[in-house]
């Protein structure tokens, strides 16, 4: 159970991410590279002060290629939600990661049940469906940018997967990251742009949505074969299509709630076959 709730968590903070970079730019409060930038500003901050507190600032970890990642990841998904909506920005980002994660799972040997790829053919179906005619469909330029993001989060997460210090490893990712961001802002064209409201929800993504659900991720991460755990990432559109309908006045339709069943449908099955395939070597001791 605790495990099922700290898995919740981390999906909805992943979610709660678009909303809160969508609301900034699209209201005008914030330029993508400011708010990415204070985005990582806030998740450092507040995993260094997390250390401090406890003492154990020598923990954090420096793996400079993860940090890029991280930095890749974050700015690209802020320049592609200046002209993506909430659900269709999600919806490339962890299709892209699906790809990456499952793609890299196949090319290291690991092998797919029946079970496993039904649920994976039906999840990642539901996810076209909602792209094909009917839905507008988005700039190119921005989802070439948002499946650059998601390639990098993938690969970010593949990485998760051989640390042992979630906690020290993400702060120092994200504290790596800041110079990187930095010279990016730099050396851009466009003015800084930013007011009061940008500024909360880029401390609120980066130190609550960012910093701490990335902590918990790479924790959970570790303990998920990556099948399973980029397939449980394809709920994410549907927790950010329903919280673009509440903050951004996105309405619903048939379609949207068929294909988001059939999203956790498949999700499900993946999950229940990795479970059957645990179980299997323990009766096999037995």
């Amino acid at each position: 159970m605790k495990k099922l709730l700290l898995v919740l968590f981390v999906l909805t903070a992943f979610a709660a991410n678009s909303i809160l970079c969508r609301i900034a730019l699209k209201n005008g409060h914030a330029d993508p590279e400011t708010f990415s930038m204070l985005r990582l500003l806030g998740g450092a901050a507040v995993l260094f002060v997390w250390h401090l507190a406890r003492g154990r600032l020598k923990e954090i970890r420096w793996k400079i290629i993860d940090a890029l990642l991280l930095c890749a990841y974050v700015l690209f998904f802020s320049l592609a939600y200046v002209q993506l909506n909430t659900a269709t920005g999600a919806l490339l980002l962890f299709g892209a990661v699906q790809v990456c994660m499952i793609g890299w799972s196949v090319v290291k040997g690991e092998k797919l049940s029946g079970n496993k790829a039904c649920g994976i053919v039906i999840a990642v179906g539901g996810i076209i469906t909602l792209l094909l005619p009917g839905a507008t469909a988005p700039p190119l330029a921005a989802a070439i940018t948002m499946v650059a993001s998601g390639l990098a989060w993938g690969a970010y997460s593949l990485r998760g997967k051989n640390i042992q210090a979630a906690a020290g490893t993400t702060s120092g990712n994200f504290i790596l990251s800041l110079p990187v961001i930095l010279v990016v802002s730099l050396i851009r064209q466009a003015p800084v742009h930013i007011d009061a409201s940008g500024i909360f929800l880029a401390l609120l993504s980066g130190g609550l949505a960012s910093g701490v659900a990335y902590v918990l991720w790479y924790a959970l991460v570790a303990t998920l074969s990556s099948a399973t755990a980029s397939t449980l990432q394809l709920s994410v559109p549907c927790i950010a299509a329903a919280g673009g309908v509440l903050f951004l006045g996105e309405v619903p339709d048939l379609r949207m709630l068929l294909c988001t069943l059939a999203v956790l449908a498949g999700i499900a099955m993946v999950i229940a076959a990795d479970n059957k395939k645990r179980q299997q070597p323990e009766k096999n001791g037995l």
